[in-house]
């Protein structure tokens, strides 16, 4: 669930009491004082600088002081997925096209990702932190959130807390690991804290600061604000974050929209509020082809790994599917390409690689009439509207005929597990089903998705 869906969909809190400025109606020009509760500082995010480039630099200490950045592939028509602070500095930041990135700096140095130590510097910060300070929520690879208690929520406190978990992360994970620091009364003003000063940086939003602090932020800087709804909240006559917090909560809500759309204007002010539990919804992997395996064959092969892998979560997380979605981009198509074919309710890797050899000759047919022929810059396999598996029964068709139509899912099901049994104690790709080798397909290993942090079983698929 994104940050605007949580932003719109947890229960409204109970407005702040009024404080009248007059005999007459409790609020008309100027603005309403509003009594809030108390609002102490709650929260404590921390943010690693540069963190894949970091942990580059920290690997390789001839990478340490230069500009450094993390490309998938080695090829100048991917672009960064991370860049050094060295880097930064050229005008490199994450997304960055390799070609243009070397334009900007002669010296730029590219090193591949390495995403299973990511994985292993990312355990290693979280347990630094764990002898300070619970972790209450990884937000992401190199997010985290902690929750503070009455006798760490002080502002002094805070920041000594701050400043030995930063100290600790440098001396026990990794010199070239720094981090900034946002403390605030609750998570969201935390994180834009945590945006304020970099690199290595530190900064407290008190309430007392509060909301005046943010009014040099742009609008978009603010998690659950993208274009569409800065749009939106322009033609309400809302440019930035003053006129938005200068207005009445309902107010607000009505310029933002949706179910307790004056959410966002509580948080700004300081409110806690309760997070909405989430749910995962989908499931997929994504691959940027090499120049070289950008043809039909090879990308045709690629998506029916990604298929396999994505199969496999389905099953160790316990959850089926009923949609499959094949998506890609084409070198000369920045929008991108997609279908999508029903499933049975299913977490069988036989039956989804049915399903997308389905699917296939579509986007073969897409890539055919195009200017140089088919080549696929990316290639995707999602499944979707996933569920929990409950209350499993066996199959009553189990001790018929192994070829019966009526048979053949439950025993490829038992396959597709006895598969993942075996991948997990002799590691990956030990079986699999169809070709691996013969330099037809690009290694598909796995990688680490905004948002998203791959356990480390999924290394081993």
């Amino acid at each position: 669930m994104t940050d605007a869906s949580r932003l719109a969909a947890a229960p409204s809190p109970p407005p702040p009491v009024l404080e009248e400025s007059g005999a007459g109606a409790p609020y008309r020009d100027p603005p309403p004082i509003l009594a809030f509760p108390p609002r102490p500082l709650r929260w404590l995010y921390l943010d690693l600088n540069s963190y894949f480039a970091s942990v580059e630099q920290q690997l390789n200490p001839d990478l340490r002081g230069h500009p450094v950045i993390v490309a998938p592939v080695d090829s100048d028509t991917t672009v960064a997925i991370a860049a050094s602070v060295e880097a930064k500095r050229y005008g490199i930041s994450t997304g960055t096209p390799v070609w243009e990135a070397k334009r900007l700096c002669r010296d730029l140095r590219i090193t591949p990702a390495r995403h299973e130590k990511y994985v292993e510097f990312h355990e290693a910060v979280l347990a630094e932190i764990g002898k300070h300070i619970p972790v209450t929520h990884v937000c992401s690879i190199d997010e985290v959130a902690c929750r503070l208690l009455d006798n760490e929520n002080d502002p002094a406190a805070a920041v000594a807390l701050a400043h030995r978990i930063k100290a600790g992360i440098r001396m026990h994970v990794g010199e070239c690991l720094t981090s900034s620091v946002g403390i605030a009364p609750n998570r969201l003003l935390a994180k834009l804290a945590s945006d304020m000063q970099k690199p290595d940086g530190l900064v407290v939003l008190t309430a007392d600061k509060l909301p005046q602090c943010l009014y040099p932020l742009r609008l978009r800087e603010i998690a659950g604000i993208g274009a569409k709804m800065e749009k939106r909240l322009a033609q309400d006559g809302i440019l930035d974050i003053r006129q938005y917090c200068e207005r009445r909560p309902r107010d607000a809500g009505n310029a933002w929209g949706g179910v307790n759309g004056d959410r966002l204007w509580y948080l700004l002010h300081g409110v806690e509020l309760p997070d909405k539990p989430t749910q995962s919804r989908t499931i997929g992997h994504s691959h940027v082809l090499s120049p070289q395996r950008r043809g039909l064959e090879p990308t045709r092969l690629t998506a029916r790994r990604l298929a396999l892998k994505a199969a496999s979560r389905l099953r160790r997380k316990g959850y089926r599917a009923r949609l499959l979605v094949l998506h890609g981009k084409f070198e000369d198509d920045k929008s991108g390409w997609r279908a999508s074919i029903r499933l049975p309710d299913t977490q069988d890797s036989f039956v989804i690689l049915h399903a997308l050899d389905q699917l296939f000759p579509r986007l073969a047919e897409a890539g055919r009439g195009r200017t140089g022929g088919f080549r696929l810059r990316m290639v995707g396999v999602t499944l979707c509207e996933i569920a929990a598996v409950e209350g499993e029964q066996g199959s009553l068709f189990a001790a018929l005929d192994p070829d019966d139509p009526l048979a053949r899912e439950t025993r490829t099901l038992a396959l597709s597990r006895a598969m993942d049994r075996i991948n997990h104690r002799f590691g990956r790709n030990a079986v699999s089903v169809g070709p691996l080798h013969g330099g037809r397909i690009d290694r598909v290993g796995t990688k680490i998705a905004f948002g998203r942090i791959p356990e480390m079983s999924e290394f081993h698929e």
